[in-house]
Formats: C-alpha cells, sequence, structure tokens
C-alpha cells in the first residue's frame, strides 16, 4: 500500500513498561533498557519502538517487548495505559507514542539484551537511573496506575 501526502504525518511507536511487584523487598521493579543508538544513545530507556505498517499496537509493544529484552508476553496480556505526544519529544520526528504496561514475576522471565538495546536490567522505583526523553514521566504515571488497578 503506498500514500502520498501533500504534509509531514508523526511516527507512532509502542513502550512498554514492565513491573515486578513479586520481590519480597516490597519495592516495585522496573525493566529498562540501555539504548545502543541515537537518539538517547547511552541512556535508560523503557523498550519499545516504532509501529510497522501490518501490526497492531499491542503486536508492536510486544514485538519490541522481546527484541530488546528478551521478555515474551501474550500481547494480549498488556494493558494500554496512556498515549504521549508532546511536540519534540524526540529529536527525529513527530513521535506519538502508545504506552502498555505488564506486570510479571522477573524470575519467569529470563531477561537478555538485544537489537537496538545495549544492556537490560531491572531497577528499583526508588533507585532510578536517569531515563531517557519523558520516561521517568511514563513510569511513575503507569505504576500509579498499576496499583490503583491492583487496589
Amino acid at each position: 500500500m503506498s500514500h502520498v501526502y501533500d504534509y509531514p504525518r508523526p511516527c507512532v511507536t509502542c513502550d512498554t513498561v514492565v513491573f515486578d511487584l513479586y520481590d519480597d523487598d516490597g519495592i516495585p521493579k522496573v525493566l529498562l533498557v540501555l539504548r545502543k543508538n541515537a537518539p538517547f544513545k547511552d541512556m535508560w530507556a523503557l523498550p519499545g519502538g516504532f509501529l510497522e505498517q501490518d501490526e497492531e499496537l499491542e503486536e508492536c509493544a510486544a514485538r519490541e517487548l522481546v527484541e530488546e529484552t528478551g521478555v515474551d508476553v501474550d500481547p494480549n496480556d498488556l494493558r494500554q495505559a496512556m498515549t504521549v505526544g508532546k511536540k519534540n519529544r524526540d529529536p527525529r520526528a513527530r513521535v506519538i507514542t502508545v504506552v502498555y504496561t505488564i506486570v510479571v514475576d522477573k524470575y519467569e522471565h529470563p531477561i537478555c539484551a538485544d537489537d537496538d538495546a545495549e544492556e537490560v536490567a531491572w531497577f528499583p522505583m526508588d533507585n532510578l537511573p536517569s531515563l531517557a526523553a519523558d520516561h521517568l514521566e511514563i513510569v511513575r504515571k503507569t505504576l500509579g496506575e498499576v496499583y490503583h488497578d491492583r487496589g
């Protein structure tokens, strides 16, 4: 399918905020990737990436998650949390991101950095590294929603 437009269109990405709430210490953990490429090279970020023309949003989120972290989840288990699209949030283009969330037991989902992730790691919410773009705000908002939904 080919399209030609007279004016620019925004890009669409899907990111996934993966939480582990099962540790004995009671501190929620979030899964982050260290970006291998620009923009935000060498910064920690949420796993995610650009939507392909032939996939559903939740399929994109699940695909990017497994490609970057090795965490394989059923797209139907992902919950759409929010959409973010502040202009200039990404230096490449106008990027609108559909954010998904899921809670997993990290011991049941081994992690392995791949694709455009240099590293992947679990971080406690009370000791997060500096995050790329608006990802810290996204993580904080989705954690609040996860606890609200579980309450």
